[in-house]
């Protein structure tokens, strides 16, 4: 039997209201001292780590039987039926570097299924959610993924590689097509983003590759609820554990994506 989260989406939609405010407030004072590197291009700083804070404190009251899996190591009963998926930080390098594309992104998994997503657009004030069979909104109006079929009339977003080049080829494969026939490929640099932007009618497909649970977690609903169409590259459903996802706002232009993501 379906369970309906929804009640849940006030109280979160106010959490990452809250921490938003915190993290711009954060970014007036932030100084190049502040960052660390996790590895090669991968910056973190005590701006994430606070955030996660914040935020798994607020949930797990709210939400006491669910387990955590968060991007800054905030693991309470992890792999549980019940699980919040967070990134406090979506966008951390664009956040250190002051480029306003950075967001809170909260996914809640029950059962191995996404059934709530929250993502907060902190520089522009946006707040994304949906839950199961609700819709998605925006700042609560009601947003639809538009109705492109070719993608000579799509523009497409995407991520590539920032560490991990041994997939360097592969990318660079698929981008010539898609540059070729697309109307253009954006890169932001947060993948929660671009996947509301989609959601939204911003872009009209979105692919990447080597992402993290908490990349996706909290937009994948969002797409879902606005009607969009969501798989890994292989045309599969585990696209929030499975490090691989293409988006796109119709049936037709999904199957046009992964056609030419057949090359990777």
């Amino acid at each position: 039997m379906q369970k309906d989260f929804s009640y849940l989406l006030p109280q979160v939609t106010e959490l990452c209201h809250e921490t938003g405010k915190w993290i711009a407030q954060a970014r007036q004072t932030f100084s190049p001292q502040d960052i660390e590197v996790k590895e090669k291009n991968s910056l973190v700083s005590y701006v994430d780590r606070t955030a996660e804070e914040k935020l798994t404190e607020t949930l797990y009251k709210l939400l006491p039987e669910a387990g955590f899996l968060a991007e800054e190591g905030t693991t309470i009963k992890n792999n549980a039926e019940l699980q919040w998926i967070i990134d406090p930080l979506d966008g951390t390098t664009n956040f250190i570097h002051n480029l306003p594309v950075y967001a809170i992104s909260i996914g809640l998994e029950y059962e191995g299924k996404t059934v709530l997503g929250v993502v907060y657009d902190i520089p522009h004030d946006e707040m994304y959610y949906a839950a199961q069979g609700k819709g998605a909104f925006c700042n609560r109006e009601k947003i639809r993924v538009s109705a492109t079929t070719e993608i000579s009339d799509a523009l497409i977003a995407t991520g590539f590689p920032y560490s991990a080049f041994g997939y360097m080829k592969q990318y660079l494969k698929v981008f010539e097509p898609f540059m070729m026939q697309s109307r253009g490929i954006r890169r932001l640099g947060s993948a929660a983003l671009d996947l509301c932007y989609l959601a939204k009618g911003r872009f009209q497909g979105f692919f990447e590759y080597n992402l993290s649970p908490w990349d996706v977690a909290g937009g994948v609903i969002i797409i879902q609820e606005a009607g969009g169409i969501l798989s890994t590259f292989d045309g599969k459903e585990n696209y929030v554990h499975g490090r691989s996802i293409v988006g796109a706002c119709t049936h037709e232009l999904h199957t046009k994506m992964l056609e030419i993501l057949s090359l990777w």
